[in-house]
């Protein structure tokens, strides 16, 4: 059979930018995988459509403006004399592109409860290096320059870094969908400012506003969107569900789910499972959105009445009572609530924590701890921008903003519990 020859200069009309272009063949065979149109059924911003209903936005939608974003930021800084070949540029897309591909359903929200202890920083590492095996090791650059491995680390930090091409694209993004208008931000302007000083990306200092404008999005949107309480209560929500499910699991129960969340929720999954094992590595690339929520919808009808209440509470979007303070929830406020609730419907001590729990979130705009958004001056010095700002208190923004949360059930979350 004659071998047909496709098209893979293919474009994407992207809501936030227009048309994105695919620029090298093994960019659209990437795409084609199993493993990365996996992304398209994992939202971006997990269960944050319960408060903005236009959040449902998918990896798929980021991975490729981020890559769009990537590539425009390679030919500013190349037309200001930085050289960079054809093959790093090409590696580079590549990174970002698979940058989240190893995030798991809901995204963030459920990022520790399927396997433990594996980032997904770490899952996209496995990703790339088994892609890299199908791909007879064109991938090797791509890798070197994700892990930062590259002697030229300004390419490692347009994929992540303090102002890389995943936070612009993330900001812009996510304030598009949720219309959280706080969070837009010129990310032309900003990439049009970027240069590279000693082998380390910096911006011009007469894009100083710009830069202060993009740390006090990203602080506004974190408070606005990512750290929204009631998207809290939602994420903690289905933690918990997954939680009781693994703990029934393990006592042998039988539970409705997926061969692929049956593969996670039975047996404990770590660190070393992906390292010594290919199957689950397969296992968890057939994951997405619809296996949790496929399965929840069914634990409404579970014989445990504590899973079937928490399913039941997400699905009719009855969430946790939730309160935020400076100051932690004391213990005896928390067992008060616990006491009355396992008097009310029969619960035992270790089922009320299911439903009444504390902890704590942190916001920090701009860690110069981690990594410094240096800014260029015509003489050729360069400076911190939380030094160099002189309109807003860029250092002030640098320190942690730590709040407390108590969660309770609110009034019919847990109508039919009796």
């Amino acid at each position: 059979m004659e071998k047909v020859n496709y098209n893979k200069k293919k474009i994407f009309n992207d809501p936030v930018y227009g048309f994105i272009s695919l620029p090298h063949d093994i960019i659209f065979d990437l795409i084609e995988h199993p493993y990365f149109q996996r992304l398209r059924r994992i939202k971006q911003l997990g269960l944050t459509h319960l408060v903005y209903p236009g959040a449902l936005h998918t990896r798929f939608h980021h991975a490729l403006g981020a890559m769009h974003l990537t590539l425009k930021a390679i030919e500013v800084i190349r037309s200001k004399g930085q050289e960079i070949t054809a093959e790093e540029a090409k590696a580079t897309a590549i990174g970002i592109l698979l940058h989240d591909i190893g995030h798991g359903p809901f995204s963030h929200a459920l990022e520790y409860s399927i396997v433990k202890n594996v980032t997904h920083e770490d899952i996209s590492t496995f990703f790339m290096e088994k892609l890299n095996k199908e791909f007879n090791g064109q991938l090797d650059l791509a890798i070197e320059i994700f892990e930062n491995r590259y002697h030229k680390p300004f390419l490692h930090q347009l994929i992540s870094g303090q102002l890389d091409m995943d936070r612009l694209d993330y900001l812009k993004r996510d304030s598009f969908f949720t219309g959280v208008s706080e969070g837009v931000i010129n990310t032309d302007r900003i990439i049009s400012m970027l240069n590279v000083h000693d082998d380390q990306l910096c911006v011009e200092a007469k894009g100083i506003y710009s830069i202060e404008k993009f740390i006090i999005a990203r602080r506004l949107m974190y408070w606005q969107v990512y750290l929204h309480k009631t998207v809290l209560s939602a994420e903690n929500l289905v933690v918990n569900i997954l939680k009781r499910a693994k703990e029934l699991a393990l006592k042998g129960e039988e539970l409705f789910c997926s061969d692929a969340l049956r593969f996670f929720l039975y047996h404990e999954r770590d660190k070393d499972s992906f390292l010594n094992n290919d199957e689950v590595l397969f296992q968890f690339s057939e994951l997405d959105d619809f296996d949790i929520m496929a399965s929840i919808k069914m634990w409404r009808k579970s014989k445990d009445k504590v899973l079937s209440g928490l399913c039941r509470a997400l699905i009719n979007r009855s969430l946790y009572k939730i309160q935020l303070s400076s100051e932690k929830p004391s213990q005896v406020q928390i067992n008060k609530i616990k006491e009355e609730l396992s008097d009310k419907y029969g619960l035992k001590k270790k089922e009320c924590n299911y439903f009444v729990f504390s902890g704590s979130i942190a916001n920090n705009a701009y860690n110069p701890k981690k990594d410094k958004i240096n800014l260029l001056y015509k003489d050729g010095h360069i400076e911190d921008i939380a030094k160099a700002a002189d309109q807003l208190n860029i250092s002030v923004l640098s320190e942690p903003v730590r709040k407390h949360f108590l969660c309770y059930p609110k009034s019919g979350m847990l109508e039919g519990l009796q």
